[in-house]
């Protein structure tokens, strides 16, 4: 299993912020060229992760995106979930119809959850705020 390079984006994106938490606003631009990350798609990120509520942004003069709450509060699941939508590692983990030809029979259906719980608890576990501290 591999985050998508978007997701993968999103969280080198959030993690930018987070060292710069507190201090003033950055923007796209700014994100971008810290990062590396092509600013066309750093606008992209911006705008979802703004959307879902991890960032705030303001418009005008002093304007610019922060995060929205402490980063030792926002987790990779969020940010993932920001941008991919809910953590699901098949299909019948989400909810809803599917286009498995297997499900009316299918014996490990029901224990699919189990093991997708598992991997959104692993992301939910590391926070944004550990992401931004050196490795030893």
């Amino acid at each position: 299993m591999k985050l998508s390079s978007f997701a993968d984006y999103a969280v080198v994106l959030m993690s930018a912020a987070a060292r710069h938490c507190g201090a003033a606003r950055m923007n796209a631009t700014t994100l971008s060229a810290e990062t590396g990350i092509p600013l066309p798609t750093a606008q992209k990120l911006v705008s979802r992760l703004s959307a879902a509520g991890l960032l705030e942004s303001s418009r005008g003069t002093g304007g610019g995106v922060r995060l929205s709450r402490p980063p030792a509060t926002i987790t990779l699941a969020d940010v993932v979930e920001a941008v991919e939508g809910p953590i699901a590692m098949t299909a019948c983990a989400e909810l809803g119809a599917h286009d498995c030809n297997l499900e009316q029979d299918c014996r490990v259906r029901p224990h699919m959850n189990v093991a997708n719980e598992a991997i959104r608890a692993a992301l939910a576990g590391v926070t944004i705020a550990s992401l931004t501290r050196e490795m030893a």
